[in-house]
Parts: structure tokens; C-alpha cells; sequence
């Protein structure tokens, strides 16, 4: 198995992975496929694949922020049992996030992601099993991520202004020992992150208003 980047929607496994994540994610989480030509040069987001002979089986795509020294992982999509992809992607992709971080002259700070909770939504992920969002909660709990203690929400990715609830705002610090971090670097990412889309929900906005009052934010068990 490989572990390949795509920088181009020309790339033909572009082309596989973008059906892969029509397949596996609810239209509300996916951008149009030529609205990621930009995403994809951009040197900062960093988009791999898990080629098995000429298949696309998994994908991740993360981020590295330099002047904050954390990452966000964006996606992790394993599409079949039985290959150790969860493994695989989680491995190559910390060795890649903690090679940044040295070429910035740092050790990696930690981890965001957006995590489904599965007790609030029945999403079925393309009724592919693996991806199942109880077993993914509890990968990633084992992973080292937890729950930001906020009330999260997020924009639709189709820029309708509809707030997508359902899931929570996760952190993999990577000194497990931490349980806060700073309000205002959730709030100055989130704010960042979602810079791309133009048509915020009132709900978020007021979330990220709220954090700005606040000087830490806990970390709680996912």
C-alpha cells in the first residue's frame, strides 16, 4: 500500500477519491469537485490517499498551521476492513505533521478535529461499517483527541448559511496531560478555517463571539 499526495484535480485518483467521499459523506460535507483546484495547489493543505494496486481504499486530508503550531485533520476516510488503514493513515500522517513542525523548529502542539457524535446523528457513512461514527468515536478517543467543552456547530460546506450540528470540536493535544487551551487560538482557527465560505449561520458566529470572552476552554474526555 502507498501513501500518495494529490496536489491537482487532474491527478486520476483525484477522481476516485472525490466519488469515495460522495460515497461515504452527507452532500453537506463535500465540496464541488472544481472548487478543490485551488485547495489542492494550496502547499499548506495536504491531501493523501491510500493506493492499494490501483484502487483508492483511504484518504486523509489535514493541515499544518506554522504560526500556531497545530494541525487539523479534515478528513480520514477508510473505506474497507481488513488492510489496517486506520493504522496506516494515522501513522504516515503524524510523521508527516511532526516533520513540519521540526522544519518550523518545534515539537507538534496538537490536533483539531470535527468528530460525529453518534448519540446526536444517525449518519451511516455510505453504510461502509469501519466508518462507523460509534467506532470512529472511539478510535479517536484512543487516538488521544478530546471533546472542546463548547456548544459547537459549523457552516455548510455548500455556503447555504445552514449551521451543520451534530458534532463535536475535538483536540489531540500532544501532551496528553493537557486538559485547556486558549480560547482565543479555537477561536482565531475556527475564524481562519472557515474563512473560505461566505455565508456564516448566526449560530457560529455567535459561538465564536462567545469563545472571545473566555481565556481558556477545557478539554474533556471524548
Amino acid at each position: 500500500m502507498e501513501y500518495k499526495r494529490i496536489v491537482s484535480i487532474e491527478d486520476p485518483n483525484f477522481r476516485k477519491l472525490h466519488d469515495l467521499m460522495r460515497e461515504i459523506f452527507p452532500p453537506e460535507e463535500v465540496l464541488e469537485y472544481d472548487l478543490w483546484k485551488e485547495p489542492l495547489e494550496d502547499p499548506g493543505i495536504r491531501v493523501f490517499v491510500a493506493v492499494d494496486g490501483d484502487k483508492v481504499v483511504g484518504a486523509t486530508e489535514y493541515r499544518y498551521y506554522p504560526d500556531w503550531n497545530i494541525a487539523m485533520t479534515d478528513f480520514t476516510i477508510i473505506s474497507r476492513p481488513g488492510l489496517s488503514l486506520g493504522r496506516f493513515l494515522a501513522q504516515n500522517r503524524l510523521q508527516d505533521l511532526q516533520k513540519l513542525a521540526s522544519e518550523n523548529g518545534k515539537e507538534l502542539f496538537g490536533m483539531f478535529a470535527e468528530i460525529y457524535d453518534p448519540y446526536r446523528v444517525g449518519h451511516e457513512f455510505g453504510g461502509v461499517k469501519v466508518m462507523d461514527p460509534y467506532v470512529r468515536r472511539e478510535v479517536l478517543s484512543h487516538l488521544g483527541y478530546k471533546r472542546i467543552d463548547l456548544e459547537y456547530v459549523h457552516p455548510s460546506w455548500e455556503n447555504n448559511g445552514e449551521a451543520v450540528e451534530g458534532l463535536d470540536f475535538c483536540f489531540m493535544p500532544m501532551d496528553d496531560e493537557l486538559d485547556s487551551i486558549p480560547a482565543s487560538l479555537v477561536a482565531d482557527f475556527l475564524t481562519t478555517y472557515y474563512s473560505i465560505l461566505s455565508n456564516k449561520p448566526e449560530e457560529w458566529l455567535d459561538m465564536v463571539a462567545d469563545l472571545r470572552t473566555k481565556e481558556t476552554i477545557s478539554l474533556l474526555p471524548l
